[in-house]
């Protein structure tokens, strides 16, 4: 269960006294309890917004005038409420300030995204086969990051994505087969990442057939009500006589 830990600050507090909190930090992020967090900027350069009768009212400061104020956060996963309480009392701004520990809203689509990424790669998968350019453009983001050893290059957004993809495709001849031999996939609220191993076979067109098996690991990011690639990176094996210099 994951818990949103708001440390309040208090500006009358003297904190001349209180501990780092770097160490706190490094404990959690060990154990594998904070997943992560950052501190805010001081509530005089907040600006708060509202919107009545359809006017967009903007007042500089925080939206409450109180000695107390968020001046952090941290994200915390554990196993119960009692836990994230446990890691909340132990925080150096606890001793001078206050820590909210609200739960996450219940993720119950966590299943239903992994079954949508899946989708998404069994659809690159058709597209591939299909060289089917346009359908596995459809699949990544416009501001997609990728890399391939083939290519030897990365590509940094879908035009330069397209023109890698449209070179690749000029080397074979025939349908791509694209099996996924492995893949795992781990997906967080709006963003998750995958990694599998992918045989790719065709024909060059010099007539020799391509077989080759790559890891591929994939960033994937969730801006409206579909999952796309924003991150791809594809890399072969290297065999550099490790074998050899070992025997």
């Amino acid at each position: 269960m994951k818990y949103m830990l708001l440390v309040c600050g208090d500006d009358t507090a003297d904190a001349s006294g209180m501990a780092p909190v770097e160490p706190w930090v490094e404990e959690l992020g060990d154990r594998g309890t904070r997943l992560h967090g950052h501190r805010l900027a001081l509530p005089a350069e907040a600006v708060t917004v509202r919107v009545r009768g359809g006017e967009v009212l903007r007042t500089d400061g925080p939206f409450a005038e109180t000695k107390e104020y968020v001046a952090g956060y941290d994200i915390l996963e554990c196993d119960s409420l009692e836990e994230a309480i446990e890691a909340a009392s132990r925080h150096p701004v606890a001793t001078i300030g206050a820590m909210e520990v609200r739960p996450f809203w219940p993720m119950s689509d966590a299943e239903d995204a992994e079954k949508s990424i899946r989708r998404l790669d069994a659809e690159l998968t058709e597209a591939v086969r299909a060289r089917d350019i346009a359908r596995m453009l459809a699949c990544y983001a416009p501001d997609i990051e990728a890399f391939h050893p083939m290519a030897g290059l990365e590509q940094w957004g879908i035009d330069a994505f397209r023109k890698a993809q449209e070179w690749w495709l000029s080397t074979v001849t025939g349908p791509v087969e694209r099996e996924v031999l492995e893949f795992r996939v781990r997906v967080d609220e709006s963003v998750a990442f995958s990694h599998a191993l992918v045989r790719m076979r065709a024909t060059l067109t010099t007539g020799e057939p391509l077989d080759s098996t790559v890891r591929v690991t994939t960033g994937y990011r969730l801006p409206a009500d579909r999952w796309l690639i924003v991150h791809q990176h594809t890399s072969a094996p290297f065999d550099a006589g490790i074998e050899e210099a070992r025997s």
